[in-house]
């Protein structure tokens, strides 16, 4: 019962990045306001984000810079040594995305409640069926 416990409690983040992303999808498919689904997009995004972030992260690593030295020159590099970089650069690539989206589906919320006077998702399906 005891390691169950130490497990559970040394990877807290991932309960954390789990519970972020129950939230995101939670906002998206219970919510009928269209700007409460927009949050839990963004939550959802922010949520996969920080977990990726957090599997790129190494304890005792280094940045991926390798010095050469005369007497190394030779010698085998450990990539055990080094943190891997690639995570961090998807995720920044990802957050521009999330940015883009963001910015796309508040421009579309604009032009529906210009239309149909309201944000709720039921009203804006009844006008639709209406016309």
């Amino acid at each position: 019962m005891e390691v169950y416990l130490d497990v559970l409690i040394s990877r807290t983040n991932y309960w954390v990045y789990i519970i972020l992303m129950m939230i995101g999808l939670y906002g998206i498919i219970a919510k009928n306001n269209l700007i409460k689904k927009i949050i839990g997009m963004n939550i959802l995004q922010t949520s996969v984000i920080l977990f990726f972030i957090s599997v790129g992260a190494k304890l005792d690593a280094t940045i991926p810079i390798i010095e050469h030295e005369n007497d190394s020159a030779h010698s085998a590099v450990s990539a055990a040594h080094y943190i891997n970089p690639l995570p961090h650069v998807l995720m920044l690539t990802a957050i521009v995305v999330a940015v883009a989206t963001l910015g796309v589906a508040l421009a579309l919320v604009i032009r529906i409640h210009q239309r149909y006077h309201t944000l709720e998702e039921n009203e804006i399906l009844e006008r639709i069926q209406e016309t």
